[in-house]
Formats: C-alpha cells, structure tokens, sequence
C-alpha cells in the first residue's frame, strides 16, 4: 500500500482551487486519476491521451492526463506527494521517541514502587528483550561476600552448564572491573569462559551508592548485532534496576522486623475495632441500663401495691357477696321498708348497685390481672439483674416485648390497629442473656412498626374510613433448626428496603430516620448481641414494595457455644466466618457482617447528621458554632450522635469518653 494516499492529499482545502488555477493559466485540459484509473479532478475536455506520472520514491500514486504541459502538474503533485511522505517518517519517528520516553518512565515508576528483587529483574529483562534484539539475557547479584553469583531472572539459554564467577569469564571480569561492555564477538575475545550459546553481548554492572551490587547481561547468536546506542540503554536500565534492588535487598532485610510490626498492628488495629464498637454499645447500654433499671424500679414499687389489691380483690368480692346476700334476707323479713329509709333506697338506687357491684368487683380483678402481667412482662423484659446466661423461654421475652409497645400497635386516626400473627414452634429453654435479646426483639419490632407507619405516610392514605387503608401486620415465626439452633423471623409488610440499605444497617450511625427519631445504633447493637454475644447470626431479606424479614439464628445452648469460639479465637485468626459472606444465600437472606466504619464513612455520617439537621434548620449552613449548637440543643439525641463522631476523629480510645 503506498505511503502517501492521493485522494486524501486531493482532500485538503487549499490544493483543489489551486489546481483549477493553475490549470486555467495554461488554458489546458486534465484528468487526475489514481493507479486503476478512477479520476479524482476532471478539468475541461481531453484531447490527447498523454500520461504523467505521480510518483513517490520511486512508486507510482496517480497519473495526470493532458497535454504537454501537464507534466508541470503532475512533478507539482509528485513534489506534494514526497513532502506529505517525509512528514509521515518524521511524525512516526517523534511517536517512536515518545513511546520509548513514556516506556522508560512507565519503567522507572515501576522499578521504584516495586519490592521484590525478582520482579524487578524480570520487568527489566522482559522491557529490554523487547526494545533490543538479543536471544538470551540475565541479571545477577553479588552474594554479601561478594565471592558468587546469583541469578535472579533470566529468559533464554546464556551458558550450558557452567555459571558466571565474580572475578572469571568475560561477565565475571566486567562486574570486577565496575565497567560497562559491549563486545561484538565473543567467540574471540580471550576472556571467554563457557558463554559458546552467544556471539555478541553487553553487560553492565549493576552500581548504587558506589558499590557493585551485580550485573545485567544481554547476547544474541548474532557477531557485530550490537551498537552504541544500545550500550547506553542497557546503562540506562541498569542504573534505575540498581537503584529499585537496592531498595528491594535493603526491604528484604527488614521484612522479620516488618511482619512482627505488622502483626503488632493488626493487633492494635483489633483493639482499636473493639473500642469503637464498644462505644456504640457504651451509648446504647447506658440508655437501655437506665431504662431497664427505672422499668425495673417502677415495676418493683407498682407490684407491691398491685398485688395487695389484686390479693384483696378476692375478699372484697366474698364480703360484698355476703352483704348482698344479707341485704336480701331484710328485704324478705322487712317487705315494707319505714319512709325514711325507702327515701335513702331510691337516692341510692339499690336495685342497681346490687346488680352492678358484683360485674363492678369482676372488672376490677380483670384490670389488676392485667396490671399484674405488665408488671411481668416490664421485669421479664428489663432483667436488670440477669448479667449471666440463663435458660428462658424465648416465647416471654418476646410477648414481653409486645406488650411494652402494645401502645403503638393499637389503631389511630390515621391507621388501623397492626396484626401481630404468631407461629411459635414448641421450643426448649434456651441458654442466653435475655435481657439483651429482648432489647434485639425490641429494635427489630420497633423498626417494623416504623416501617409499617412510614408505608402508610408515603402512601398518603390519610381517609378517615381504616377500611380504606391497607392491612399491616408483623408476623413472628420460631423454630428448632438442626437439633442446634433456634431461629426467630421476624417480617413485616411494610415498604421494604434496597439491597445497598441492608448492607449498611448494621453499621454504627446508620439511620434512614429524620433526626431526633433514631440514632443508628439500634442494629449495630443488635448484630453485637446475636452475633458477638450469642456466637449466632442475623440475617435480613427486603425488597422495595414487598416488606422485611430479619433472621435471628442463636445456638440452644449458648455458654457452650461462647466455649467453643473462645476456644477457636486462642487458637485461630481472630476473623469471624460472619464476616466472609457478602451475597445473599438461596433464600435471599442477606447475612451480616462485622460494621467497622472508616474515617470516609464517619465523615460520610457527619454529612449526613448535618444533611438532617438542615431540614428542620435551613439556616445551618451560614450559622455559627453557637448556633448549630443551640439547633442540636432543640435534638438532644443527635447532639449526642454527633458528639460520639467527634470523639471517633480526634480522640486514640474512645471508650474513655464519657456521654
């Protein structure tokens, strides 16, 4: 194909005009046609067959067909025609010298980020096994005393069986001498020394901070292949190969110290982990341990009482009943009451009052036994004083929970009361911290109800007719899985959430919530509770428009369980297997993993925190310290969040700080 296309070069804005000009100063006629004869310019009519070839170097690009005096346009094209192929060569050598300056550079940045001596050799060789025709190639280094080689990378066959000595052979003597070498035939020159596989070669010493660390050598079966030029890159190389194995030999060196740093750190970093999700658990149990203990003292100082009624209750009815039953009797005795008394009979209406009193003592015994298993349900749910495992029925901790928000499940003028449909399997006693199980029963319930009162919001069904508005309901379902565990779903058919939600739910800070109503520490001490504390797993599946499942997999028996994983975390990495599972299983659970927030996504929670407060604030962003102050005055549960931030920025523990 030629170098230069004519029709192209036809292409250009200024050429045809000035062809038509030149043509109509020798009032002639032309053809300009290309090899196979398609014309590209036809001026005037032909007369004569006469062609006029348009050649460059040597090659014939097009004819001008015309009279005589067509040959000046044809030497005129042909004249183009070279100088559009002299700039091609001169632009594909300036793109050649570009490639070869942005290799060594794309070379270097590798040779100096790299650590590892045989990666560097190798690129070395592989860079320069392209750039110079050679047919074996090698680098050595000096052993410490300096007394043998060793090859670090190589590609071909440089020796039969012999290999280079410092001090002998052609490679031996350059490394000896600290002085680079080009030598176009080896077979001749007397210090050859078992290198018969090559006919010309270069090497060159390997030299950082004036000392000799080894050599780089390349050859080819070819005398007299090698010139100067490629002397000078193969120093070129080797002076940036030193310099990054140099640095490699010194790293190696210090990898022990390294690695012992290294797990020292990790150590560290541990530590550090556990101190941050301590923190979200200080906040969370400081309030859950107040509320347990005021649940616990107001349930202890209601009992008494109520149960004294309660006890009474019982006698009240039988004293009232025996009155009632002697009122009778008078009546039978004394038919006719005197005047006076008959006017106290109709004030009091007696006829009523000994036909309500006995309904009256019965509502009053089913009141206080409804007090009675609230009480229950408060002091089964706080367990303030159960810090150790004990085997409990699952079943109470979660109608104690129920009841406690039995306020919220009931229906208002916006929503019909939520169903709670119950699936219990019969289970045993389960070996586990309830009091912190109920506060994950709690965070999960209290979630979906959110969820179920945000669905019928956004939905804007606000009739007062409840028929008119969507049924919503938790469902609770328990099972014995495998002999081993016990499973606890709990779903909703609220709105639902995205896959990218689920996977940060569990992260400290996290919320979805407006501010002041959630602090995002809810899940994050749930997923420390079921998986940390009871060795289990907790699972959540969701679909936008189709309603959440959260599941809550414990062991039966959770002090052997917690036995068992101390004993496997002496002995083992300690990685939870929580942690590797990052996709959803078969039934589209997606489990949880261990929350460990980075400085990126504190600072992504601290934009977030301000985001929410500028709702209700839109001045936040031109107001002072003082004043955002005095907006997160008016949230006290965010100010709290937002100070617990700060804290995880500037100070090394802490779970020092005090909230």
């Amino acid at each position: 194909m030629p170098a230069v296309s004519l029709r192209k070069m036809l292409n250009k804005k200024e050429l045809p005009s000035l062809i038509h000009n030149l043509v109509y100063q020798f009032n002639i006629a032309i053809d300009v046609e290309l090899v196979d004869g398609t014309k590209l310019i036809s001026i005037g009519e032909q007369t004569v067959e006469n062609r006029y070839p348009i050649e460059v170097s040597g090659e014939i690009i097009g004819w001008v067909v015309g009279e005589e005096q067509a040959t000046i346009l044809a030497n005129l094209l042909s004249f183009l025609a070279k100088q559009e192929a002299e700039k091609k060569v001169l632009a594909k050598e300036l793109l050649e010298r570009y490639q070869e300056i942005d290799l060594f550079d794309d070379i270097s940045t590798q040779l100096t980020t790299s650590l590892d001596t045989r990666q560097i050799a190798q690129l070395v060789l592989q860079e320069l096994s392209q750039l110079i025709e050679s047919s074996a190639g090698m680098i050595l280094l000096l052993s410490p005393d300096a007394t043998a080689f060793e090859i670090i990378a190589e590609f071909g066959v440089f020796f039969d069986h012999n290999q280079p000595e410092p001090g002998k052979g052609i490679i031996g003597n350059i490394v000896q001498s600290n002085r680079a070498e080009l030598v176009n035939d080896v077979q001749a020159d007397p210090r050859l020394e078992g290198q018969k596989n090559i006919a010309a070669m270069i090497c060159v010493p390997l030299r950082a901070k004036e000392r000799v660390l080894g050599a780089i050598a390349i050859g080819t079966a070819k005398t007299d292949s090698y010139k100067a030029e490629h002397l000078k890159l193969v120093s070129i190389f080797a002076s940036q190969t030193a310099i990054a194995i140099d640095k490699a030999v010194l790293y190696e060196q210090s990898t022990q110290a390294a690695l012992q740093a290294k797990a020292q750190t990790q150590k560290l970093q541990q530590a550090l982990h556990e101190l941050q999700l301590a923190q979200t658990k200080l906040i969370q149990s400081e309030k859950m341990s107040s509320l347990g203990q005021l649940i616990a003292g107001v349930a202890h100082e209601i009992n008494n009482p109520v149960n004294f009624i309660y006890g009474n209750l019982k006698y009240v009815a039988e004293y009232a009943q025996d009155l009632l039953y002697l009122l009778e009797k008078y009546q039978k005795f004394l038919p006719v009451a005197p005047p006076e008394l008959e006017s106290e009979l109709d004030n009091i209406d007696l006829e009523f009052i000994m036909q309500d009193l006995p309904k009256l003592l019965d509502s009053m015994k089913l009141g206080t036994s409804r007090i009675v298993e609230i009480v229950q349900s408060l002091k089964n749910f706080s367990r303030h004083d159960e810090a150790e495992m004990k085997a409990v029925n699952i079943h109470d901790g979660i109608d104690g929970t129920l009841m406690i928000l039995h306020h919220r499940l009931k229906a208002d003028v916006h929503r019909p009361a939520i169903e709670i449909v119950k699936d219990y399997a019969t289970l045993p006693l389960i070996e586990c911290y309830p009091g912190q199980l109920n506060q994950v029963f709690m965070n999960i319930l209290a979630n979906a109800i959110d969820a179920l009162e945000e669905g019928i919001e956004n939905s804007g069904v606000r009739s007062s007719s409840q028929s008119s508005i969507p049924n919503s309901q938790i469902t609770i379902r328990t099972k014995v899985l495998d002999q081993q565990w016990v499973v606890i779903r709990i779903a909703d058919n609220g709105p639902g959430m995205k896959e990218e939600v689920i996977r940060h739910i569990y992260d400290p800070f996290f919320t979805t919530k407006d501010i002041g109503k959630g602090t995002g520490l809810g899940m994050a001490i749930s997923y420390q509770i079921v998986v940390d504390k009871h060795g289990g797993m907790l699972k959540c599946r969701s679909q936008p428009g189709e309603g959440t499942e959260f599941w809550i997999q414990i062991p039966l028996n959770c002090a052997f369980a917690e036995a068992t994983e101390e004993q496997n975390y002496t002995s083992t990495s300690p990685t939870r297997t929580t942690e590797l599972f990052h996709t959803s299983d078969t039934d589209g659970f997606i489990p949880s993993t261990a929350p460990m927030l980075k400085p990126t996504d504190l600072l992504i929670r601290h934009t977030q925190l301000i985001q929410r407060l500028s709702k209700h604030s839109p001045d936040v962003e031109g107001a002072s310290p003082d004043q955002i102050y005095q907006m997160f005055q008016r949230h006290p549960i965010s100010l709290r969040l937002y100070a617990t931030l700060l804290s995880w920025f500037c100070c090394s523990n802490p779970s020092q700080i005090r909230h």
